[in-house]
């Protein structure tokens, strides 16, 4: 026996034999003790030294991935002069001279449309270019300027969620301004910021609350990808380029029925339409909101049709049906919902007629549980899609009925009222027939 009163039938002690003793253990944990091998070893051969232990050294862990940040959401007023700060400081255009902007309207980057919101961030903008930055002289947008090739000023109000995309609930609006020069037909200047929602009025102007249909209008398109997908340098979207020299004579009639001059808003509009650059369907919806107006409602209809067609043909047509509330079926007021659908199956039996199929889709507001979003919005796709096949037969087996509920929402403030009305559409588009 040892001083630990251990067996020494097995020879010395090992410290890993302490360790199971238990009086050092700790001690040699910390020493790192390892326990050898226990081996017979035969008379004349000699036993090898253990192998060194190899360290491996351990990997640094990665280096956390940057945080980006997140914009701020100014008050209003602020969001605006900060983007027009920018746009008018930073503007790539030669030091001592003065330069003529016109301002070709904003509007809401979903949906194209011009609201009480957009009209007054114009205001703002001609209030602080007056006041800060006298280089540039804003003139009305009107023929005559306008064939002097100036800066145009354009601008689109978007809203979006706190990702900063236009999904969801939306909860802050994305201002971008850019600063078009005709002259060289390149962007030279942008500018961008942030707004909160309070003090915005996104109610739609009169022509863009009463327009029936929404169609994928490229000129406006071309407009909206001038603003948010340019740098300063590039040259100005040719969509929007092409038409340009209708947008004045356009914006004078939409003034016009704004102003509830519906006379003269209907010779503006059908003036328009004589030169090729105004075959447009917003020409088209003004002509028909002005003869609607008169009570001429023949007239009015040809340009419904017109603008059908021309949806259509974009791959993309929405109609503002109003239902009645809750329910799948067509509220009663004074809009001819009658002829519209009448019109409508003629549209998309020329459409179809080449062997292609259409999707008829219906969508609603954020308001209310979404299963019953998806469930009234099918039923409503289901009634619209019955009353175009009684019109027309061909259409039985040409068109689908789907339901989206919200999740297609393109205003998505859930007001449910004139602003968010385009969240409440239905809409054709081509879809794959049927095997």
């Amino acid at each position: 026996m040892n001083q630990f009163n251990l067996p020494t039938r097995f020879g010395p002690p090992t410290p890993c034999t302490l360790l199971r003793a238990g009086a050092l253990c700790i001690t040699l944990v910390l020493w790192g003790c390892t326990t050898p091998d226990v081996k017979k070893v035969e008379p004349g051969v000699t036993q090898s030294a253990p192998a060194a232990a190899v360290t491996v050294a351990a990997a640094p862990p990665p280096a956390a991935a940057p945080v980006a940040a997140v914009p701020v959401a100014l008050p209003h007023r602020d969001a605006i002069a900060a983007a027009a700060r920018e746009l008018f400081e930073k503007a790539q255009l030669p030091a001592g001279q003065k330069f003529t902007v016109v301002i070709d309207p904003l509007v809401d980057g979903s949906t194209g449309l011009q609201s009480l919101g957009t009209a007054a961030v114009e205001k703002q903008v001609v209030s602080l270019v007056g006041s800060d930055f006298p280089n540039y002289q804003i003139k009305p947008l009107n023929s005559a300027n306008l064939s002097a090739q100036p800066l145009v000023f354009i601008g689109t109000f978007t809203p979006i969620n706190l990702q900063g995309k236009g999904l969801g609930e939306r909860d802050a609006y994305r201002v971008c301004f850019a600063l078009a020069d005709l002259k060289t037909g390149k962007i030279v200047s942008k500018g961008f910021a942030r707004s909160q929602t309070a003090g915005v009025d996104a109610t739609p102007l009169p022509y863009f609350q009463d327009a029936p249909l929404w169609v994928n209008d490229k000129i406006v398109e071309g407009y909206i990808k001038t603003c948010q997908g340019t740098k300063a340098g590039d040259p100005i979207n040719a969509a929007y380029l092409d038409k340009v020299s209708s947008i004045a004579a356009i914006d004078e009639a939409t003034k016009a029925y704004n102003g509830k001059k519906y006379q003269e808003s209907l010779a503006l509009f059908t003036s328009v339409l004589r030169n090729p650059a105004g075959d447009q369907p917003r020409v088209y919806t003004g002509v028909y909101l002005s003869n609607l107006k008169l009570g001429r409602r023949e007239p009015a209809m040809l340009a419904f049709g017109k603008i059908a067609q021309q949806g259509m043909d974009a791959k993309r047509l929405a109609v503002k049906f109003n239902f009645q509330q809750g329910g799948a079926s067509l509220a009663k007021d004074s809009s001819p919902y009658d002829r519209w659908v009448k019109e409508l199956a003629i549209q998309s039996s020329k459409a179809t007629a080449t062997g292609t199929c259409m999707e008829v889709s219906a969508h609603t507001g954020r308001t209310g549980s979404e299963p019953l979003n998806q469930r009234l919005s099918l039923q409503r796709a289901e009634y619209v899609k019955q009353r175009l096949v009684t019109e027309r037969k061909d259409l039985a087996s040409k068109i689908t009925a789907k339901g989206y509920g919200s999740s297609e929402a393109l205003v998505a403030t859930g007001s449910e009222d004139t602003s968010d009305a385009l969240d409440r559409r239905i809409e054709f588009k081509p879809a794959a027939c049927a095997s």
